[in-house]
């Protein structure tokens, strides 16, 4: 069972690739536009320099990815470097169409398909690489949706894009691009929306264990079943859905026998975040 849920998360990451692969090269790149981040990075040097996008987007890629493997996690990595590569390697598959002849139709359909993929990325516990991983980074240490990250590291780009090819229409529906994109992926993310989860658990140091490295605090309460009478360790946290993924790859490899609510937060007082020492 665990393969199969590993083979459909590499799937759909696959997929999402393929819907980058389609918004770069079937309504951005035609159009001369930028997708921003790394993408963006290749897209501008592409453009004005003999070499290929798709390989200067993965050599872009690769020290993010590196760095990236320290901070986040070998899985979220993995699933990164699986999405760079189809992305790729899909990009020299797909050849280069124009859609449609209008820019900003292009803008916002390429930024819909890029979010779409992003997002699939993101919610299967990975990254479409780039600048998602530094926006994955700073979410983990900083209370700020994924998706405004984004928006505010692709408008460096966006500036930088403006300044060099000398035309503000094409960085303008550039941004309306960019901005699309962190939308979609917010909202296929499901959004930077604070969660509470409650694990009733006989493992609870095997699961502090894996737990406590996150950079969110725990909160262990002694409980006792009202039928069995059996006392059994609770474990309480808040996390964002952004992490709710890997938090629950967590418990069920620690205790597949835990009992789990998650629940909604609707609002959150002082920090959330594990205090450090």
């Amino acid at each position: 069972m665990l393969k199969l849920r590993q083979i459909g998360s590499c799937l759909a990451v696959i997929f999402g690739s393929a819907m980058i692969a389609c918004g770069f090269n079937l309504f951005l790149i035609p159009h001369r536009l930028l997708s921003g981040g790394v993408s963006g990075l290749a897209m501008l040097v592409g453009y004005f320099t003999p070499f290929n996008i798709s390989l200067l987007y993965l050599l872009f890629n690769i020290p993010l990815l590196v760095a990236g493997w320290f901070q986040l996690g070998r899985r979220f990595i993995i699933l990164s470097i699986l999405s760079v590569g189809s992305t790729t390697w899909l990009m020299t598959l797909i050849p280069e169409f124009t859609v449609t002849s209008d820019m900003l139709l292009a803008s916002v359909f390429g930024g819909v398909l890029v979010g779409v993929g992003a997002g699939i990325s993101f919610r299967m516990g990975g990254s479409s690489g780039g600048f998602d991983i530094l926006g994955s980074i700073i979410t983990r240490y900083r209370d700020f949706p994924i998706g405004n990250v984004l928006v505010g590291l692709n408008g460096l780009v966006i500036l930088a894009a403006a300044y060099f090819d000398n035309n503000w229409n094409l960085a303008l529906a550039s941004m309306v691009s960019i901005y699309v994109t962190g939308k979609v992926v917010d909202l296929i993310h499901v959004s930077h929306i604070k969660v509470t989860v409650y694990i009733v658990t006989n493992r609870t140091e095997e699961l502090l264990n894996h737990l406590l490295p996150l950079q969110r605090g725990v909160t262990k309460i002694k409980t006792e079943g009202a039928y069995s009478h059996v006392e059994r360790d609770m474990l309480m946290t808040v996390t964002t859905r952004y992490e709710l993924a890997e938090l629950r790859r967590i418990i069920k490899t620690s205790d597949p026998q835990a009992f789990v609510n998650i629940v909604e937060t609707v609002g959150v007082m002082g920090s959330f975040r594990k205090r450090s020492n």
